[in-house]
């Protein structure tokens, strides 16, 4: 069933136009995703499909009571505001009860005056004859879900954490259709993980924009690709769209090589002077003219931006090492006996949680923080070039022109003199926007610019702090392949897990409370590992589990209960049998009990529903003490027959 459609529309935005007699059909429970290169309009669109943008042309067409939340790009700004009540506002005719109702239950404990209270029962009323208790109550649920507690404070969350509250906020209205504009952007691995369970298990429609290969991979059902104002649909997975995207942009330019022959050859006729016009048909006239028209509406495809990094002085073979490095936050422990050498040329990702003290390990390095104990080694001739997150080195106040080289025409480029539009160019910023201010710029506009200042400075040792959000896949691509040519030394932070697979040689994994451990490889490798120590760890608890309490002496385990004291009589047939069948169901109960204790390690079981999670914790519990009173039952008549 169709929940969505815009037909034949247009966005114009100056020109050429943003969308162009765009066609779109969301159907229910699809998870659709939006690509496109940065500035092409996929922001706009879903703007558009949540009717916060009106079509210049065209229409948008909507079942009829469709619910639609948004999740915007940026999380939600740093206000003092409960979760709560952030939350509550996503159900905007229920909002203000439910927050004053909220608000005045905590008011009453300091002021429990008959007027307080007066107004605590009005709210209450408004709420019974809103059924705003069941509103109330699916916020909570909401919360719990999402692991959030209702009383703390926007203020002074990580951006992760704002942008699962955000999510919160779209989840409570219950939607039919989920628009997510960068969803994984300033969420750590494991936080992107556990969004695509999230939005896995949802069951309305879903529309999402991401850069992220590996979230797209697992979450797109379909792909729809907005290029140069037309929107097309590419049903399947993400390999199927790069594949038939890669053959229809080699149709495209086969059909403009052959229009781009076609209409030099009608422009040779047409200059061939008196003879031609002698013998020229007006048809044909006409004909040229509408080609010189089609030429000149034609967008061609944008190209790629041009990375090239300046190469400094090459530095010493060791460019750090660490010996027994400590640092600490108050009685939090980042940093435990970290011993790390890093040398030239290799290029090191930094993964774990945010929070978790990857910054803090960048500012040991470079000198910024010393160690409280312990020692680091920097080496000798480091030219470092820092790509920050937050992009505080661009001033959003200046034109792009003069951010680059800072009100000169001329910049050096390697060695070479450029012309700072032509280098611009490179990061595709056309010269009508050189003098544009850097603040107009888009998210991924804003990192382009920022690596086109970055690659300006000689290095030998570039860090880059999440480099990746915002960024088209092209770009991405591109800069992965600079990186990975790159002759210096590179320390990574990224949660971007296919962006490190393809980048780096070795890892630093913050396992927590200060331990980190290096491993040669990428994110898939650390997980291989942690996976085949598990497996290992398993399959050692499963086999010499049994087996040790099989081959354990009858003294190992005695058991009070009078159902199991060993009994100097001799076994009966039935009690053989039962002797015979135990081995099994020990076996047996192992298997079930290694399930339950997996289901619930799991990192989202506690922010499920309690309706869930009771059951599985009580039949654990149960496997437990059955597994131990069967196994002291086999103790009783392994020693009886022992004994016979």
């Amino acid at each position: 069933m169709s929940l969505l459609q815009i037909k034949q529309a247009s966005i114009l935005f100056g020109q050429p136009p943003l969308l162009d007699q765009a066609e779109f059909v969301l159907h229910e429970k699809e998870r659709v995703c939006v690509v496109g290169r940065n500035g092409s309009g996929k922001s706009t669109m879903l703007q558009v499909l949540s009717g916060e943008v009106k079509l210049d042309e065209g229409q948008r067409i909507g079942a009829n009571h469709v619910n639609i939340a948004r999740l915007a790009q940026d999380p939600p700004t740093n206000n003092d505001i409960s979760l709560f009540d952030y939350v509550a506002e996503g159900l905007a005719e229920d909002a203000y009860a439910i927050k004053a109702y909220n608000a005045q239950i905590h008011k009453i404990a300091e002021d429990s005056s008959d007027t307080a209270l007066a107004e605590l029962q009005r709210l209450q009323e408004i709420l019974d004859a809103n059924n705003g208790w069941q509103t109330e109550q699916r916020i909570n649920n909401v919360l719990s879900q999402l692991g959030l507690d209702a009383e703390m404070s926007l203020q002074g969350l990580s951006g992760g954490w704002r942008r699962k509250a955000a999510l919160a906020r779209a989840l409570v209205s219950q939607p039919d259709i989920l628009l997510l504009d960068e969803p994984t952007n300033h969420l750590d691995i494991d936080m992107v993980k556990w969004l695509e369970k999230t939005l896995l298990s949802f069951q309305g429609a879903i529309v999402f924009i991401s850069h992220d290969r590996a979230f797209i991979r697992s979450m797109a059902t379909r792909i729809v690709d907005i290029d140069r104002g037309s929107v097309t649909s590419y049903p399947g997975n993400y390999e199927k769209y790069l594949e038939q995207k890669a053959i229809d942009l080699e149709i495209q330019e086969t059909h403009a090589r052959e229009f781009d022959k076609k209409l030099a050859k009608e422009e040779v006729w047409i200059r061939q002077g008196i003879k031609a016009r002698r013998t020229r048909n007006e048809g044909r006239v006409r004909a040229l003219e509408a080609l010189r028209l089609e030429f000149k509406a034609r967008r061609n495809q944008l190209g790629n931006a041009n990375i090239v990094s300046s190469v400094g002085v090459k530095s010493g073979k060791r460019v750090f090492e660490l010996k027994n490095v400590n640092y600490q936050y108050g009685d939090k422990p980042v940093i435990q006996n970290l011993d790390v050498l890093i040398n030239r040329g290799d290029k090191v990702a930094f993964i774990g949680p945010n929070g978790c003290g990857k910054t803090t390990l960048i500012k040991l390095l470079i000198g910024q923080l010393e160690a409280q104990s312990g020692e680091v080694f920097q080496g000798a001739n480091l030219e470092i070039a820092y790509f920050d997150q937050h992009r505080n080195q661009l001033d959003l106040n200046k034109s792009l022109i003069d951010e680059i080289a800072d009100g000169k025409r001329e910049i050096e480029v390697n060695g070479s003199p450029r012309h700072v539009i032509s280098y611009l160019q490179d990061y595709l910023f056309s010269p009508e926007r050189a003098n544009a201010p850097v603040s107009t710029l888009s998210g991924g506009e804003k990192n382009r610019l920022m690596l086109a200042k970055l690659m300006l400075k000689p290095s030998n040792l570039l860090i880059l702090d999440e480099p990746t959000n915002d960024l088209d896949v092209e770009t991405l691509e591109l800069l992965e392949s600079l990186l990975v040519d790159y002759k210096g030394t590179l320390l990574l932070v990224s949660h971007d897990r296919e962006f490190i697979d393809n980048v780096v040689t070795s890892s630093l994994f913050f396992e927590g409370n200060g331990k980190i451990s290096q491993f040669v490889g990428g994110y898939e490798d650390v997980q291989q590992w942690y996976a085949s120590q598990r497996s290992a760890a398993e399959k050692t608890s499963s086999g010499s589990v049994m087996k040790q309490r099989l081959n354990a002496p009858p003294s190992a385990g005695k058991s009070t209960d009078s159902a199991t004291k060993v009994s100097a009589k001799k076994l009966s047939y039935k009690e053989q049998q039962e002797l015979l069948a135990l081995p099994k169901q020990l076996e047996t109960l192992e298997e079930t009990l290694e399930l339950l204790q997996q289901e619930v390690s799991q990192t989202d079981f506690y922010s499920r529903d309690t309706s869930k999670t009771q059951p599985i914790i009580d039949k654990l519990a149960q496997t437990e003490r059955k597994l131990d009173t069967t196994f002291a039952r086999w103790e009783v008549l392994e020693s009886l027959q022992n004994n016979q």
